[in-house]
């Protein structure tokens, strides 16, 4: 990808990476962890396994952005999503087990294509982008946590 930015992101979780990996792909679970403003929705039934698509749509009052994203790499504790839309890219979710539980790794690859929108985010959103991002794990090792020890 030309003029690509990676954002990396990884989180320590004190539960198995068959559990974190179930947060990352059971639709309800993971509407308990991504950002409020963030919906997913799947296009055809629900799925995670390779060539499944579904859109990720911002909720903002008017323009609502809107990303189509399809997985392109599946294997246990690995999805990997490609989308198109307002940015063009890939979003990595990898579950590496750990003595102590599960190191998530989260690897946001993208370019955003239109040069007005690319201004406005480098701009305005980069910062707010990581900040939730690192939110976002937070959540999700709340709820794999929460699920794990239920568990036990």
């Amino acid at each position: 990808m030309s003029n690509s930015q990676v954002f990396e992101q990884s989180i320590p979780i004190k539960a198995s990476a068959t559990t974190v990996e179930r947060c990352i792909t059971d639709l309800t679970l993971m509407h308990r962890w991504l950002n409020p403003a963030l919906r997913c929705y799947p296009v055809g039934e629900w799925s995670t396994d390779i060539g499944s698509r579904s859109r990720f749509v911002i909720q903002i009052p008017l323009v609502q952005p809107t990303l189509n994203s399809v997985v392109v790499e599946r294997e246990p504790g690995l999805v990997v999503w490609q989308f198109q839309g307002f940015f063009r890219g890939r979003d990595r979710w990898e579950c590496q087990p750990t003595i102590l539980g599960t190191r998530l790794l989260n690897r946001f690859e993208f370019e955003i294509p239109n040069p007005l929108v690319s201004w406005g985010f480098n701009t305005f959103a980069t910062t707010w982008t990581q900040q939730d991002m690192k939110a976002q794990l937070r959540r999700l090792k709340r709820v794999a946590e929460e699920i794990y020890q239920g568990m036990a």
